[in-house]
């Protein structure tokens, strides 16, 4: 009886863990777009529900939207050079930081667009490297929409 305790003590543990951890959502960065109280840069917290997309910052809920009125996901990257951190290292050891300078950095943004009747809005997020393939099949998934990789996109003129 003990075992069986023990046992179940050990499996539940985890599960509660996990799913508390699901429920607080993935950590994002605020690019722009059409949130007008929330500057560039700013953290928030990403929150998918089956009926609905939430943006939190600081416990206080930014917005609301509803699967049903997403129009479009995409993903796109900036890509670039670690110009300030080879000069850093330059200073300490000029072969260093040559050798930074050749490395790259990338970002990863998602972008949501949205019409929920006569409300139209949209905005872009930065997501960690780790999360935002997860980020990408969550908001798929919900929504039913597939992302588009705007790096792949070409303007013709």
């Amino acid at each position: 009886m003990k075992r069986l305790i023990a046992l179940l003590l050990t499996l539940a543990l985890p599960c509660s863990l996990f799913a508390a951890d699901a429920q607080s959502g993935y950590k994002v960065a605020y690019d722009g777009g059409s949130l007008t109280d929330t500057k560039a840069g700013a953290g928030l917290k990403l929150q998918i529900a089956q009926d609905k997309i939430v943006f939190v910052q600081d416990k206080r809920e930014l917005v609301s939207i509803p699967t049903s009125a997403i129009t479009e996901i995409s993903y796109g990257q900036d890509v670039h050079r670690r110009v300030g951190a080879a000069i850093g290292l330059a200073v300490i050891s000029l072969g260093i930081g040559a050798l930074m300078a050749l490395t790259k950095s990338k970002k990863h943004y998602v972008g949501l667009t949205w019409a929920d009747g006569d409300k139209k809005g949209g905005l872009a997020m930065q997501c960690d490297k780790n999360e935002y393939r997860g980020i990408l099949a969550a908001l798929e998934g919900v929504t039913g929409k597939k992302a588009v990789n705007s790096d792949a996109m070409t303007v013709k003129n």
